[in-house]
């Protein structure tokens, strides 16, 4: 394969996805975004992300088009022996096999990493599990939820004092798919010096502990256990959230005396520093039970825009806690191009997803293919990849050893 630099920077690699639903397929779409080849391997029904209610885009979910751009999509039974055959022909002309099955579930199907690189030594292959490969928890099943709760990730989201709460987006599925492709780039340095390549292990798990940073830290050095941390910096008394007076919390990170000063006089408070009990870091931070309040009361005084832009005027970090569509109105992320338009081949669909993060300036791929139908590319794949002919094709989708668009609407009449 050679590389297209309007493709991206990796279009000279081929992956295989047995990845399904979030984490794996998130991470395959972040390799497909820099330019890989994705090969998604589906079973009849697709994978169960297609299917997920209540928002459809020609007849897929939402969910399934949020994280499978870029990729092409071929129905193989996993359970026939031609299907496995073929999946394993095409991990030896893949760079990269990418999974998130349960432990044991592809070696008890016939594909294993110790078999695979003996025909192709320079296979990476990542898999993205629950609680890894190894270790007393690793049978378990696991969800983004659950790993956020038993992280302690979990305990740390939600008001001061109240319920622990799940982050309001998936940061133990996404999280990890990020992991696994930092695995596989890692991979292939290492590859571009040895030849050689890896079998790479991310549990969720182990992702959300990573996740805790600076609080398992306190929490190692002190022995004190943090709690819901709220709006607000267990520090920093005014590095928080404050309503304004329309109802809109601003998210405001005023560290410094100077930026602190600032801010009390964009709010008509100017004052206040001069009190002793607020003149510095330490003493705001032992009284403030009464600072706190004291600004919470002057933010009620103004609209939410108005004081973001005199904050940021005045140089003062802050930004409104925008709902997704204030968010995604954001002139700094509509210029940042981080909503795609995609578009099928069918009128139908047309999709609006966010976009790639990472920006190259001189390799980026300058085109994004819409998520793939159902097996729309199960006979190109095998003829052009594999080399099979129309004839054994035709065997194997007679038998539903594979599937392609015309047997799979066939049979669901």
């Amino acid at each position: 394969m050679t590389n297209s630099q309007e493709k991206g920077p990796l279009s000279h690699l081929r992956v295989l996805d047995l990845t399904e639903f979030l984490a794996g397929p998130f991470g395959t779409q972040i390799l497909g975004d820099l330019g890989a080849e994705i090969i998604k391997i589906e079973h009849f029904d697709g994978d169960s992300s297609r299917h997920v209610p209540p928002h459809y885009i020609a007849g897929t979910s939402t969910y399934f088009a949020a994280i499978s751009r870029n990729k092409k999509s071929i129905v193989v039974d996993l359970k026939s022996p031609d299907g496995i055959a073929a999946v394993k022909e095409l991990a030896l002309k893949c760079d990269i096999l990418f999974e998130n099955r349960r432990p044991g579930v592809l070696a008890r199907l016939g594909l294993d990493y110790d078999t695979l690189r003996k025909d192709n030594p320079g296979l990476i292959w990542c898999s993205v599990s629950g609680f890894g490969q190894d270790g007393p928890d690793r049978d378990r099943a696991a969800y983004d939820m659950i790993v956020q709760a038993m992280s302690g990730v979990m305990s740390l989201t939600g008001e001061k004092g109240g319920r622990p709460v799940r982050a309001g987006v998936p940061i133990g599925d996404a999280v990890a798919g990020m992991y696994g492709t930092i695995g596989i780039l890692a991979a292939l340095a290492r590859r571009y010096e040895t030849g050689k390549g890896e079998q790479i292990d991310v549990a969720m798990l182990d992702v959300q502990v990573a996740m805790l940073t600076y609080q398992a830290a306190v929490y190692l050095h002190s022995g004190n256990v943090p709690g819901t941390q709220g709006r607000e910096h267990d520090s920093i008394p005014t590095y928080r959230c404050f309503a304004a007076g329309d109802g809109i919390e601003i998210a405001v990170t005023a560290n410094t005396d100077k930026m602190l000063q600032d801010m009390c006089e964009a709010l008509g408070i100017p004052d206040t520093l001069k009190d002793p009990r607020f003149a510095d870091k330490d003493a705001r931070l032992k009284n403030k039970a009464a600072l706190v309040p004291l600004i919470e009361a002057a933010f009620l005084n103004h609209k939410a825009d108005d004081l973001v832009r005199e904050f940021l005027r005045r140089g003062i970090p802050c930004g409104p806690i925008n709902t997704i569509d204030r968010a995604l109105a954001e002139p700094q992320i509509q210029h940042r191009g981080m909503i795609l338009e995609l578009h099928g081949e069918d009128a139908a669909e047309r999709a609006r997803v966010i976009g790639n993060p990472i920006k190259l300036r001189d390799s980026g791929r300058t085109e994004n293919e819409y998520p793939p139908r159902l097996g729309e590319d199960t006979r190109d794949v095998l003829k052009n990849i594999l080399g099979y002919d129309d004839a054994k094709i035709d065997r194997m989708v007679a038998s539903r050893a594979v599937g392609d668009p015309a047997s799979l609407k066939k049979a669901a009449e």
